[in-house]
């Protein structure tokens, strides 16, 4: 399942009995402001949530499956990645991997 923004302004008026309309102007109010802080190379912070920091991946040579013996450049850029904080690390790995099927 996946959860949309649409969910999360549905969810968060319910709880909250809050205008949809109202919710969804604070939700992305707080979605551009993590966007624009990341945007200017800044680290995003949120307690028991985790942590938004953009890192810079070094250049490197890549390979093209269709065509192994030609050498692709990938060049030098910047990424967001996320470190989830400990209530969220904890709450995740209580989730039961699926069952694997056994070959024959």
């Amino acid at each position: 399942m996946t959860l949309t923004k649409r969910d999360l302004v549905v969810r968060i008026s319910e709880k909250t009995q809050l205008i949809q309309l109202d919710v969804l102007k604070v939700v992305q109010l707080t979605l551009k402001q993590i966007a624009d802080a990341l945007a200017n190379g800044d680290k995003v912070e949120l307690r028991n949530f985790g942590v938004f920091e953009v890192k810079t991946r070094k250049a490197r040579i890549g390979r093209n499956p269709n065509s192994p013996e030609k050498d692709v450049p990938i060049p030098q850029r910047s990424v967001v990645k996320f470190k989830p904080g400990k209530d969220m690390r904890a709450a995740v790995l209580k989730i039961q991997p699926p069952a694997r099927k056994k070959s024959p």
